[in-house]
C-alpha cells in the first residue's frame, strides 16, 4: 500500500504533518478528514527514499541513518504493545505517530503493509537492511518461530539500550580530551599565524643574530602566516583520503589491523569487538536460533575485519564438529581470558550466560581502562599546551633581555 506525506491542519488551525497510508491520495484525503484534520498538502513517498536492500548500497549513510538509540525506544514500545495483546498490525500503527525520526516513520508504515499483505515481520524488516540489523531480523525470525515476538523484542531493546549506554559512556569520556585538542590546537594556530607576526615584527630592524628559539618561532609563524590555507587543504584531502580508503577492502583491513596493534588503544579496541560477538551470539543462543545460524550473524558484526576472519574461520570448524572455543583459540585473535571461558561454558552446558558473562566483564574493563587514560590524559595536555605556550612567550622575550643587556 502507498505511504504518503501530509501536512494538515486541525480544527484550531494548528498545523500537522506525518505520513498515513492510503490506497490513493484522494482516500488518504479522507482518511485526514475522518480525524478532524484538513490537508495543505499531501504526496506520496517515493521507495526510494528508505534505504532498503535495493538502495542500500547507493544510498549515503549521511542522509537515512537511524540512530540505535531510536530503534532501542521503538523495539522497547513494540514489546510492551505485544505483551499488552495487541495485534501486531495495531501494533505497528500505533508506534508511526510516536516515531521522530522520519525514515524509521516511513520504513514501519511499509513493514506494516507488507505484514498485511501476508509476510512475516522478519521478512518484511528484511526490506531495510540499513535500519535493522541482521541480529535484529534473526531474532524477531527466532522469535516469530517460537510464538515470543514480545519476549524477544525485550531482549533486543535490552541488548539495544545496552549497546547504546555503552557508547554514550565512551563518548562522554572522551569529549572532554577531543575538545582541549581541537580548541588548543585551534589556539596555537592563531598565535602562529596571526597573533605572533605582529610581535615578530619589531626585531626585524634589529642588526644582531636572533637566539635559536626566536629564529625557529619567526620560521614557524611566517610559514603558517603565507601557507596557512596550504595547511588546512592538505589536512582536509589527508581526512578525506583516509576515510575514502578505510572504506575499500584494503584500506579497512590495514585500518582494523593498526587498530588492534596500537599500544594501550589496541587491546580496549579488541575487547570491545569480543564484547559485541560475545553479547550478541549468547542472546542469539539463548532466545533459540542455533549455533550455526548465529554464528553466521554475528561473524560480521564485530567491526573489526581480523577478529571477523577469525570468527569465519571458526565457523567453518565448528560446522565440521570441532567445540567453538577450540576452534577460535587456534586462530589467537580472542584473548585468552575470552576463550577459556567459551571453553568452559561448553563444558558445563551454560555457554549462553557465560557469554554474556564475557561481555559484561570486557565493557567494564574497556571502561575503568578509558577513565584511567583520560584522568592522564587532562594533565598531559595541560601540561603540553602550556610548553608550548612558554615556548612562545620565551621565543619573543629573549631578544627583549638581549635589547636591554646591550642598553645597559
Amino acid at each position: 500500500m502507498p505511504v504518503f506525506e501530509y501536512k494538515a491542519l486541525d480544527l484550531k488551525g494548528k498545523s500537522h504533518s506525518g505520513i498515513i497510508d492510503a490506497e490513493s491520495a484522494p482516500t488518504a484525503r479522507q482518511k485526514l478528514r475522518a480525524t478532524k484534520k484538513f490537508p495543505v498538502s499531501i504526496s506520496e513517498v517515493a521507495d526510494a527514499t528508505i534505504p532498503s536492500r535495493s538502495a542500500a548500497r547507493a544510498l549515503p549513510n549521511l542522509f537515512n541513518h537511524v540512530k540505535p538509540l531510536e530503534i532501542a525506544i521503538m523495539t522497547r514500545q513494540l514489546a510492551t504493545l505485544l505483551g499488552a495483546s495487541f495485534p501486531l498490525v495495531t501494533a505497528l500503527d500505533t508506534l508511526l505517530p510516536q516515531t521522530r525520526s522520519q525514515t524509521l516513520k516511513k520504513a514501519l508504515a511499509q513493514v506494516k503493509d507488507s505484514v498485511i499483505e501476508g509476510k512475516s515481520f522478519a521478512q518484511a524488516l528484511e526490506q531495510y537492511p540499513r535500519i535493522f540489523s541482521p541480529l535484529f531480523i534473526n531474532m524477531v525470525r527466532a522469535g516469530e518461530s517460537s510464538g515470543t515476538l514480545e519476549v524477544i523484542l525485550e531482549r533486543l531493546a535490552e541488548i539495544s539500550e545496552k549497546q547504546v549506554a555503552l557508547g554514550n559512556r565512551i563518548k562522554t569520556t572522551l569529549a572532554y580530551p577531543v575538545f582541549m585538542s581541537i580548541f588548543g590546537t585551534l589556539v596555537l594556530f592563531l598565535l602562529l599565524a596571526f597573533i605572533v607576526p605582529s610581535i615578530t615584527s619589531i626585531f626585524e630592524d634589529m642588526h644582531q643574530v636572533l637566539p635559536l628559539p626566536t629564529r625557529v618561532l619567526i620560521s614557524t609563524s611566517d610559514l603558517l602566516k603565507a601557507y596557512w590555507w596550504l595547511v588546512l587543504l592538505c589536512l582536509a584531502v589527508l581526512f578525506f583520503f583516509l576515510r575514502i580508503f578505510t572504506k575499500t577492502t584494503r584500506g579497512k583491513f590495514i585500518a582494523d589491523k593498526i587498530a588492534i596493534t596500537l599500544p594501550i588503544f589496541g587491546t580496549m579496541v579488541m575487547k570491545l569487538a569480543v564484547a559485541r560477538f560475545a553479547r550478541t551470539l549468547g542472546s542469539l543462543l539463548e532466545n533459540g536460533v542455533s549455533m550455526m545460524p548465529s554464528l553466521e550473524t554475528v561473524k560480521n558484526i564485530t567491526g573489526n575485519v581480523h577478529i571477523a576472519n577469525a570468527v569465519k574461520a571458526a565457523t567453518k570448524e565448528v560446522e565440521k564438529g570441532q567445540s567453538l572455543g577450540d576452534s577460535l583459540a587456534a586462530y589467537k585473535a580472542f584473548p585468552g581470558l575470552s576463550i577459556q571461558m567459551i571453553q568452559v561454558g561448553e563444558q558445563s552446558g551454560n555457554l549462553e550466560s557465560m557469554l554474556a558473562k564475557i561481555a559484561d566483564i570486557f565493557e567494564n574493563e574497556v571502561e575503568s581502562q578509558l577513565l584511567r587514560i583520560t584522568s592522564l590524559l587532562e594533565p598531559t595536555m595541560i601540561v603540553l599546551m602550556g610548553s608550548l605556550v612558554g615556548f612562545i612567550v620565551i621565543s619573543v622575550c629573549l631578544p627583549i633581555f638581549e635589547m636591554n643587556q646591550l642598553i645597559k
